[in-house]
């Protein structure tokens, strides 16, 4: 996969991709939740994320306190300990990894927590949410890091463009 060519692609676009998105905010289609599911499939059916791992090399998860005693829980360490091991407090005051890339990334792209990993992780990037439009500007900075999302906007351009 060829990272800098989606970062390039994505940052050339980035004015188009924020005015379709606001477009989408302002209108939404009746059906937009069902076409968005839609397209993330398709996205991911091209779209292999063990094939990059971009997301866990360079932007760590915001860590819930469910997600710190669900995987301190799997580590067999007390939360406090898995806190002071591997998170620290940003300046919005949430809990994120100390160091990137994500200390659970392995060698082959796959996550040593994966069945445990945290929210953000499950979730990411977003393509499949419902009410797309209400992170927009989060869409736009996934489309720098993650291929997926950049695919993902492209494809839903297309789609309700036609």
């Amino acid at each position: 996969m060829n990272l800098d060519f989606y970062k390039k692609q994505a940052l050339q676009r980035q004015k188009e991709h924020g005015k379709f998105l606001e477009g989408l905010k302002k209108k939404p289609p009746k059906n937009l939740d069902y076409i968005v599911q839609e397209v993330h499939e398709k996205v991911f059916e091209k779209i292999d994320c063990l094939g990059c791992a971009n997301c866990c090399r360079t932007t760590g998860p915001l860590y819930t306190e469910k997600d710190i005693e669900r995987i301190a829980k799997h580590l067999r360490l007390k939360p406090a300990d898995f806190e002071r091991k591997f998170l620290r407090v940003d300046e919005d005051n949430d809990k994120v990894l100390q160091n990137l890339p994500c200390f659970f990334l392995n060698e082959d792209n796959t996550c040593s927590i994966y069945e445990v990993r945290p929210k953000a992780c499950r979730e990411y990037p977003h393509t499949d949410r419902k009410k797309i439009y209400q992170i927009n500007s989060l869409m736009i900075k996934n489309t720098v890091i993650c291929p997926a999302a950049f695919e993902f906007v492209e494809g839903l351009e297309k789609r309700l463009n036609k």
